[in-house]
């Protein structure tokens, strides 16, 4: 078992029985800018607490997995210039500080799920995980989020999918590989900024109550994997797909290759909606940590 730090705020939760919700870095290291990246950490980890549960974000810090960052933890993430982004892959290569890694790493989806599994959290929030990516047959590119979905047992609650992947094999993927994909109050699959992407979910729940007897469910089957809680981005910052669908081919065939496709496609979007996938997705980080802390205190 790897040796884990807590903050004291989550030590007292440990032994308090409170309910815990992990919450990703990559967003406060690679996801938006300085200051923004600081205050939406900040907001997030707010709801959490206001909805009943307490947040747990986690990032390698001196080749050690912490759990629960303190302020200046955060301010360190979001002002460092060589930050590894952490994945299944590449985790442990930053713990213990033999491979001559950066001092810092921060947790993506994946990497947050292991160490949030390994300390005993059952619930995490984000903003939308990885997929299948678009020209698949050719570049193989499918996101290590999903292998983590089919094989960690951490309930997640995010936006869908981000829209800029093929959502249609995205849902394949996680159906056989049997991850139980749920509306949180609708019917269809969102897809980030977009409300929905016709893509039917596997079921629905409208209380944070129903969600937490679902993942109790799970567990209870020990069949493993995670359920996925897809809660829509709020109405008034939300963007049609086919208006995305629009920008993305505008722009999808002069994107890098690999890992650098993604940010480099987020960025352009936002310069095609003025700005408004990024209102967006800065509030659905804080609304999808807020229903987390939510389900996490109903369990």
């Amino acid at each position: 078992m790897q040796e884990l730090s807590f903050s004291d705020e989550v030590k007292l939760a440990r032994v308090d029985g409170d309910g815990i919700v992990a919450l990703e870095s990559t967003l406060i290291s690679h996801g938006l800018p300085y200051p923004d990246n600081v205050r939406v950490a900040n907001v997030a980890e707010a709801a959490v607490r206001a909805s009943g549960g307490i947040p747990a974000t986690i990032a390698v810090l001196d080749g050690v997995a912490k759990i629960g960052l303190e302020a200046e933890d955060i301010e360190r993430l979001a002002k460092a210039n060589s930050v590894l982004k952490l994945s299944r892959r590449n985790l442990p290569l930053a713990l213990g500080g033999t491979f001559n890694a950066p001092k810092l790493g921060a947790t993506t989806v994946s990497a947050t799920m292991i160490l949030a599994h390994q300390a005993g959290i059952r619930v995490f929030a984000t903003g939308g995980i990885g997929g299948v990516h678009r020209g698949v047959t050719k570049t193989m590119d499918i996101s290590s989020d999903l292998f983590e979905l089919a094989h960690t047992s951490v309930a997640v609650v995010c936006s869908g999918p981000k829209v800029i992947l093929d959502l249609l094999r995205t849902r394949e993927y996680l159906e056989t590989m049997g991850v139980t994909v749920i509306g949180y109050g609708c019917d269809e699959m969102p897809a980030f900024w977009a409300r929905s992407s016709g893509i039917a979910v596997d079921g629905r729940v409208d209380t944070p109550a129903e969600a937490a007897a679902l993942i109790r469910a799970r567990n209870e089957l020990g069949i493993g994997g995670a359920v996925l809680i897809c809660n829509p981005v709020t109405e008034d910052l939300a963007i049609d797909i086919d208006t995305i669908d629009g920008w993305i081919e505008g722009c999808i065939d002069a994107a890098p290759a690999g890992a650098a496709a993604t940010p480099w496609l987020l960025a352009e979007i936002a310069k095609c909606s003025d700005g408004r996938s990024l209102a967006a997705n800065k509030q659905l980080i804080i609304d999808n940590a807020g229903l987390a802390g939510a389900i996490a205190a109903a369990l």
